[in-house]
């Protein structure tokens, strides 16, 4: 288990969440419990699946992988989302959105990999 956790993506998307979860004191009250508690639990859906694909056979790991990239792009809409309803401001949004499009990069290119093999 402990290589599964080194594995770059996995590594990422752990610093997103702790990202996120940083800036959770700077926001309303109102949006806490709403756009942004969806928010945080997708980004662990999308570590779920990571961690899960790392430890799934070759048959079983492409569609771990596209549940994750579909997470991964609901995980987009809800970072922009909070960002255009004004719950975090636009240097949060960019560094958040920064993160989730590296992971994006490295998600597909593990799943195009995957459908190589």
């Amino acid at each position: 288990m402990n290589n599964d956790l080194d594995i770059p993506i996995f590594k990422k998307c752990y610093d997103l969440y702790k990202t996120f979860y940083g800036y959770r004191a700077d926001v309303s009250k109102q949006d806490r419990y709403t756009i942004w508690q969806r928010s945080e639990n997708t980004i662990l859906d999308v570590l779920e699946a990571i961690l899960l694909a790392s430890q799934s056979s070759k048959a079983e790991k492409l569609p771990v992988l596209e549940t994750a990239s579909v997470k991964l792009n609901v995980l987009r809409v809800l970072i922009r989302l909070t960002k255009d309803v004004k719950a975090i401001d636009n240097k949060k949004y960019i560094a958040l959105e920064t993160n989730v499009d590296e992971i994006g990069r490295m998600l597909g290119g593990w799943i195009r990999s995957t459908k190589e093999r």
